[in-house]
């Protein structure tokens, strides 16, 4: 089992910081111990125009038939042919046993960690991969459909069944090329970690449910949008039914929360732009926040969460007040999140102003015991990005399972896009919403779910509240009124 990669250098920038990246030395040949053989790295060429390291990983098929994870057991775990336990491709075509060793050997590579060198793994560079034995079930038109939707060109050469003998036609391997003149190694590494398995779709080992979290964190940045997500979460988590619908649940999540903040903002101020006289208004996004606050400081909450933060506005605009004494933002896209900081500065804030502030990853699909204690929530533009029969789980999440003191709930109303000439009638004010509700609507469903959970709500307009419409935002307030709870709150 045999893997390349393969860089080209300039002077200013050698090829040879490829071994810094895989934290293997060039003028070393270095072994490693895996369950099922060993992985040797050795580079045939290293010099500051070139340099290449190869991946080669020596499997002992014994060794996978002891531990009962042979390719003995077919997909639906019926036994094969005895002999085909000891006599088969395992030693030879990439698989999700080179997937592993990939994972295992690069580790930090594959993470985009470099402590010799931190500014190399987020520099892009020339990159080719070469797997000269790949299974692809589905042919070299899948190897197609999985690449180069990420910015790879693919040669994917079909490997005969015999060169003697041509008219048996091809074998379902194929030799595989990948190009690329600007990619990150991080990237390139947690492509084939997960695409490897997905061609070859017959994992090695049982697999459990751990690893949703494994293809959600090598999936980070391009699997959400990947035209072939399903088949790619299917066969990654061995078509197990349950484990696929969570991963693709999360997945939507993620891509919902990886809408870009600013088309929002963008709407809004173009909107607003159109009714703008001698004085700019202030933009909806901005009134929103200024709401929010407003709610907070009135419901005397002092430790926040901001659920579905996005990047960050509302937690830098809540920093700027005192009164809040803790912030937490809570986002399901880490991509977000990683913007976030950036937006908050978090690595050159102060002590004071750092211990007042935590950016959390987690999905409220789910309950989140981190999420217990807090004086108030706030889910600000978050519930119109969810699939209706999604809205239950988020529910429970929040006002069942971490029953903040207040909770406060903004969303759009769709009454209001009739004065909205920039918007065709008919359309949501954003491509990602599932769903924009009236006043009425909006109201039934606060004031459910207010009384499901021992709450009372109240509603307050956000911007300009138009006398038969109303206004553009629309937010709910909700208290606690359980008598124990709210004297313990």
């Amino acid at each position: 089992m045999f893997l390349t990669i393969t860089t080209t250098g300039t002077p200013e920038r050698p090829a040879t910081e490829l071994g810094f990246l895989l934290h293997k030395h060039p003028e070393k040949a270095q072994a490693f111990s895996t369950s099922y053989g060993t992985a040797h790295v050795l580079y045939p060429e290293a010099d500051a125009e070139r340099c290449t390291a190869a991946l080669l990983l020596e499997v002992d098929a014994v060794a996978l038939v002891r531990r009962g994870k042979g390719k003995g057991k077919g997909r639906g775990g019926a036994p094969d042919a005895a002999l085909a336990q000891y006599v088969n491709d395992r030693p030879y075509a990439a698989s999700s046993l080179l997937a592993v060793a990939l994972s295992g050997v690069f580790s930090s590579a594959m993470k985009g960690v470099c402590n010799a060198r931190p500014e190399l793994p987020g520099v892009p560079r020339p990159l080719r991969i070469e797997v000269p034995a790949l299974p692809a079930r589905g042919g070299e038109g899948l190897v197609r459909r999985l690449f180069e939707p990420l910015g790879w060109t693919v040669t994917a050469e079909p490997v005969p069944l015999d060169t003697e003998f041509p008219q048996w036609g091809d074998s379902r391997y194929v030799r595989l090329e990948l190009e690329s003149a600007d990619r990150t190694l991080a990237e390139a590494l947690r492509h084939l970690y997960v695409l490897l398995p997905v061609l070859d779709d017959a994992k090695h080992y049982w697999v459990s449910s751990d690893e949703v979290d494994k293809l959600l964190r090598a999936g980070e940045g391009w699997l959400p949008g990947h035209p072939e997500q399903k088949l790619i979460t299917s066969r990654y988590l061995s078509r197990r039914w349950s484990l696929t619908r969570q991963a693709t649940e999360r997945l939507e999540l993620v891509r919902l929360a990886e809408a870009d903040d600013s088309e929002v903002e963008e709407i809004d101020n173009a909107v607003e732009a159109e009714t703008e006289t001698e004085e700019r208004p202030t933009p909806l996004a901005v009134q929103r926040r200024e709401a929010i606050t407003a709610a907070l400081k009135a419901s005397g909450a002092a430790r926040v969460l901001d659920l579905g933060c996005g990047q960050g506005q509302l937690v830098q605009a809540l920093l700027k007040d005192p009164a809040f004494t803790e912030i937490v933002g809570l986002d399901v896209s880490m991509r977000a999140l990683t913007i976030a900081s950036r937006r908050l500065k978090l690595d050159r804030m102060g002590e004071r102003q750092a211990a007042r502030v935590k950016l959390l990853q987690g999905s409220l699909a789910y309950t989140d015991n981190r999420l217990k204690g807090y004086d108030a929530a706030v889910l600000s533009e978050v519930i119109e990005h969810l699939d209706l029969p999604r809205l239950p789980a988020l529910e429970y999440a929040v006002f069942g399972a971490a029953r903040p003191r207040t909770v406060l709930v903004t969303t759009p109303n769709v009454e209001y896009n009739v004065r909205w000439e920039s918007l065709p009638a008919g359309h949501v004010r954003h491509g990602d919403h599932r769903f924009e509700w009236t006043r009425a609507q909006f109201r039934a469903w606060a004031e459910a779910v207010a009384e499901r959970h021992g709450y009372r709500a109240e509603f307050i307009p956000v911007g300009p509240d138009d006398p038969e419409v109303g206004p553009p935002t629309q937010m709910a307030v909700f208290t606690l009124t359980t008598p124990k709870e709210a004297k313990a709150a």
